[in-house]
């Protein structure tokens, strides 16, 4: 007998499958992924206003060389935590890595909500601390997962630019409600960092939907991570190549915090109109938006080496003409160009460390290479803050050290050329 719904033309209603997903990206393990890291970097940013608030613009430029000082050594602190405790933990199994999401990003809301009452006392910098401390460990953690969340090793690259290209957008969005919450006297920096708690919290709630190792993954489902002999590890991560990429990095890197803190503390010694910080900065995050974007299509066209040659040379070209340029139009113009050169480089070099790393120290391995990196951001940031540097000076330093790096970089690829191409020689029985 035919169904009784058909008989009197009526069917059940039925919910209409989704196909969007958070903020349109769709319910794969990757959007899922990307979903949460775009709710971290938001609450890292709003972070990152409030303390700006409260340690730089609030204070003389003097007073506020020592507390940056101070914050700088805070920034390196975290990875002597990340890199030898927390990194092992999270390569142990694939299943720990979403715990360690969820559990850092709840921590962060809390300590977040301590924070706020204590943004002028010297409680501050413990509980800065342990935010940077999570931070970090969100992003080691986050490379690590990325893998699992494609269908195989050639979607790696594309999958990094995606992620960076939606962090980027994070950190422009959350910037403008976290300003207008610092502008407004009745609220001011306290409920900038309330409001990332808020985040946090949410973070937390959405990274819940990580897929779990048995859903998918470029490993064995549901499988710790094999043990591999460390010295087998450590010739992985000391090949030639990786060990110039890491250097060309580091030097990008210290480029980056070098130009923040120059154009930082010349702008405040010359007084110059508030609006020009933002010019830098929208400067500097458009073109880390660009070379996040443009990693994909380089890549289709050329190995990460040139990749990372080409951004060395991006630099020493701007950097160039920022020098003829002067003043604060050459400011803006170079912090563009280090931003295409930096964003292009780490997913260069990314994509170096993920076809030649061994999976079972993934962890391990973001986490030694991030720290030297922002061992490299805080010694360039460090110069402007000891020293007071004319800009023009400044910035002819930094085309200089890009041209040294450019050149070593060139001269080691020829030399590892070279050396490929030896004979073998024959042994004797």
């Amino acid at each position: 007998m035919a169904p009784t719904t058909s008989q009197s033309g009526w069917q059940p209603l039925r919910k209409p499958a989704r196909k969007g997903g958070p903020l349109g990206l769709g319910q794969s393990p990757f959007a899922r992924l990307a979903f949460v890291q775009i709710l971290a970097v938001a609450g890292d940013t709003l972070v990152t206003t409030a303390l700006a608030g409260s340690l730089f613009f609030s204070i003389s430029p003097q007073a506020a060389r020592g507390r940056v000082a101070l914050y700088l050594l805070l920034t390196v602190a975290p990875f002597a935590v990340v890199a030898p405790l927390l990194s092992p933990v999270i390569d142990r199994s694939r299943g720990g890595r979403r715990a360690l999401i969820i559990a850092g990003a709840a921590t962060r809301a809390v300590v977040c909500l301590s924070m706020a009452r204590h943004l002028s006392s010297l409680m501050l910098f413990p509980e800065a601390f342990a935010v940077l401390v999570l931070s970090k460990a969100h992003m080691v953690t986050k490379s690590a997962i990325v893998p699992t969340t494609v269908s195989g090793e050639g979607e790696l690259v594309a999958a990094n630019s995606r992620i960076a290209v939606l962090s980027v957008l994070a950190g422009f969005v959350a910037a403008v409600p976290g300003v207008a919450v610092l502008k407004i006297g009745a609220l001011g920096a306290p409920w900038v960092v309330r409001l990332a708690a808020l985040v946090f919290a949410a973070t937390a709630v959405a990274a819940f939907r990580l897929a779990r190792p048995t859903e998918t993954g470029t490993g064995k489902a549901g499988s710790a991570e094999p043990e591999v002999a460390p010295g087998v590890a450590e010739a992985e991560l000391h090949t030639a190549s990786v060990r110039m990429a890491a250097t060309s990095m580091g030097v990008l890197r210290g480029v980056v915090g070098f130009l923040t803190f120059l154009v930082a503390f010349a702008f405040r010694h010359e007084h110059a109109p508030a609006w020009w910080f933002g010019v830098v900065l929208a400067a500097s995050m458009a073109g880390s938006f660009v070379g996040a974007a443009i990693g994909p299509p380089l890549r289709r066209r050329l190995v990460e080496e040139r990749i990372l040659l080409g951004s060395l040379m991006l630099v020493v070209v701007s950097g160039l003409f920022a020098v003829r340029l002067d003043g604060r139009p050459g400011s803006a113009v170079l912090a563009a160009a280090v931003g295409v050169a930096a964003g292009a480089g780490k997913l260069a070099f990314d994509s170096i460390v993920q076809r030649d790393a061994p999976d079972a120290v993934r962890g391990r391995t973001f986490a030694r290479f991030e720290t030297r990196f922002q061992l490299a951001w805080v010694a360039g940031a460090a110069l402007p803050v000891a020293v007071h540097i004319p800009t023009g000076l400044g910035i002819a330093l930094i085309a200089l050290a890009a041209g040294v790096a450019l050149f070593a970089y060139l001269a080691g690829l020829r030399a590892v050329r070279q050396h490929r191409a030896l004979p073998i020689p024959r042994t004797t029985a």
